[in-house]
C-alpha cells in the first residue's frame, strides 16, 4: 500500500472517529444490544428500530479506540435502511474480509476499506469488528424479531 494511501486511510478512520455518524440512541422505539472487549475495553451499544424487514434506523453509542468507534461509525451508514438479508450479508462479509477468508471491492466496502490495514493486526481486528459482531447478535437474537429489549427514553 502506497503512502498517499496509507495517509488518506488514516484520515478517514480518523474522521469517523471524531465525527461519529449516528452517533447516539435513538429518539424513539427499536431495541438495543451491548458489546464488550474485555482486551482492550472498548464498550458499545447500538440501538435498532427494524420495520417491514429492513434496519429502518440504527445507531450507537460507546466509548473505545480510533478504529472501534470508526468502524461502528462507518458500518452503521453501511446498513442504515438496508433489508435485514442484506445487512446479514454484510457482516458476514465484513467479518470474513478482516479474517482473510473473503476480499471485497473498494466498491463493496466504501469508507471500510480504510479497515484494510488492521487485517495485519489480530488484536486490532477485535477492534474493528466489535461493532459488527453486536450487529449480528442482536439480528439473530429472539431480542431482533420481536423487538422486545426497548430502548430506554
Amino acid at each position: 500500500m502506497s503512502l498517499d494511501l496509507e495517509v488518506l486511510y488514516q484520515e478517514i478512520i480518523l474522521d469517523h472517529y471524531k465525527h461519529p455518524r449516528n452517533f447516539g440512541p435513538l429518539p424513539e422505539g427499536g431495541f438495543s444490544v451491548a458489546h464488550e472487549n474485555p482486551f482492550c475495553g472498548d464498550h458499545l451499544q447500538l440501538f435498532l428500530h427494524l420495520e417491514e424487514g429492513r434496519l429502518k434506523d440504527i445507531r450507537f453509542h460507546g466509548r473505545g479506540c480510533a478504529i472501534s468507534m470508526a468502524s461502528a461509525s462507518m458500518m452503521t451508514e453501511k446498513v442504515k435502511g438496508q433489508p435485514i438479508s442484506e445487512v446479514q450479508r454484510q457482516i458476514e462479509d465484513f467479518l470474513a474480509f478482516m479474517r482473510h477468508e473473503k476480499e471485497l471491492s473498494e466498491e463493496e466496502m466504501g469508507d471500510l476499506v480504510a479497515l484494510q490495514g488492521v487485517r495485519q493486526f489480530p488484536v486490532r481486528v477485535k477492534c474493528a469488528t466489535l461493532a459488527w459482531n453486536a450487529l449480528r447478535e442482536a439480528l439473530t437474537s429472539g431480542a431482533a424479531e420481536g423487538e422486545t429489549e426497548h430502548c430506554p427514553s
